[in-house]
């Protein structure tokens, strides 16, 4: 259990203030790591925050939109200024609001969708990479989907930034590697506060081999494996937590 220890280690997680992104948090703070939680809801990154002091770990809230360029170096210099490093980035945040067609599109929708599921992540991890390359090394953690693997109708511009996103991770292991590790975790169906708008059906069951959604802890081993020195030779990676979907 050593290899999993994140003990003196600081994570930076986005939208870390519910849903997947909350289970990393909590994750992270109990195998010792201090976090900064950012989303673009205070009041939701201070309880996030309140939640992992009380595992006894420290904890910076930071309301941050991650589609606005200049969130992201506000957000960079607030976590050094705090910690004086990151040492893991989850690139967790995102948005998959569903277009009525691909020609009905607004432009509006298409550039919000894009900034928040790729023009952030690589804003963000091109600030915090090169930092950690210049100091200790880390590991960042880009949170992609299903929906870049096996994209539907409706979902264009969604699933045009995962699979950026996961272009991303091999553009980013080369460039930042040997002293940073680079990974992708390709997210299928869970059941976080989005599926509280899915039908009962979606909700029990999944077009996958297990045959049902993710519970939302069970991405938790799967984070810490990659953020951790357990996954010291894994960098360039995609690994799909997906019941095996189909």
């Amino acid at each position: 259990m050593t290899l999993f220890d994140l003990s003196g280690k600081v994570a930076l997680v986005t939208g870390g203030s519910r849903g997947l992104g909350l289970e990393m948090v909590c994750a992270f703070a109990t195998a010792g790591a201090d976090v900064v939680i950012t989303s673009r809801k205070l009041d939701a990154c201070e309880a996030a925050a309140a939640s992992v002091r009380a595992l006894g770990r420290r904890a910076l809230p930071i309301a941050a939109h991650v589609g606005h360029w200049d969130d992201l170096g506000r957000l960079t210099d607030a976590a050094y200024e705090e910690f004086g490093k990151v040492d893991i980035l989850v690139n967790n945040a995102g948005m998959s609001p569903l277009a009525p067609s691909s020609a009905e599109t607004s432009e509006e929708l298409f550039d919000k969708v894009i900034g928040v599921n790729f023009k952030g992540p690589f804003r963000l991890a091109s600030l915090v990479g090169q930092r950690m390359a210049a100091g200790d090394g880390g590991s960042i953690i880009n949170v992609s989907s299903s929906g870049a693997l096996m994209p539907q109708p409706r979902f264009g511009p969604y699933s045009g930034a995962k699979a950026a996103l996961n272009a991303l991770t091999t553009v980013f292991a080369l460039e930042y590697g040997p002293k940073v590790r680079v990974n992708t975790i390709s997210a299928g169906p869970f059941l976080t506060d989005i599926s509280k708008a899915w039908s009962p059906e979606k909700r029990e069951s999944a077009r996958s081999a297990l045959g049902r959604p993710g519970r939302p802890e069970e991405i938790v081993s799967t984070a810490l494996y990659l953020a951790s020195d357990a996954s010291s030779y894994t960098t360039g990676a995609l690994i799909r937590v997906d019941g095996g979907l189909y």
